[in-house]
């Protein structure tokens, strides 16, 4: 019983992590302006920045629904909090700067630890914590020979 409860807790949270990232990917084609007026003035093309962050994290979340797919999801939606990072922090920086910034500075500031947190629920939601190095195939010939 204990064991049937953690699974379903684990494909809710499953769940919620894949209609997060998904949901929060649309939005990126939905309304690109707000991703786009965050965006570091140093990166360049900002509108298709914003709409490749949205592809990635849709791809992301769909991967998670996949069992076969979900660690490599886990790892690639990692590696895209990381990536955007740096405008979360500019637009905490720049929050009076940006026209119709709805979120105040405060808040904007107390979301950045909050990425440790998301990435932390990508990590352990998807198994991305349990991936191990699989031998080369050549290795695995290998070891079949000396059997």
């Amino acid at each position: 019983m204990f064991s049937s409860r953690r699974r379903r807790r684990s494909e809710v949270s499953r769940g919620m992590l894949a209609a997060f990232f998904v949901s929060a990917g649309a939005l990126h084609f939905v309304k690109p302006q707000p991703y786009e007026a965050i965006m570091p003035p140093q990166l360049p093309y900002p509108r298709e920045l914003v709409y490749v962050s949205g592809v990635a994290e849709i791809l992301g979340g769909l991967g998670v629904l996949s069992p076969r797919v979900r660690p490599w999801a886990g790892l690639w939606l990692i590696a895209l909090l990381i990536a955007v990072f740096p405008a979360n922090v500019h637009h905490a920086i720049a929050a009076d700067d940006i026209p119709g910034n709805p979120v105040s500075r405060p808040a904007l500031i107390a979301r950045l630890p909050l990425q440790v947190l998301l990435i932390a629920w990508v990590w352990k939601t998807t198994g991305a914590d349990r991936m191990r190095p699989r031998p080369s195939r050549a290795r695995r010939v290998k070891e079949a020979l000396r059997r």
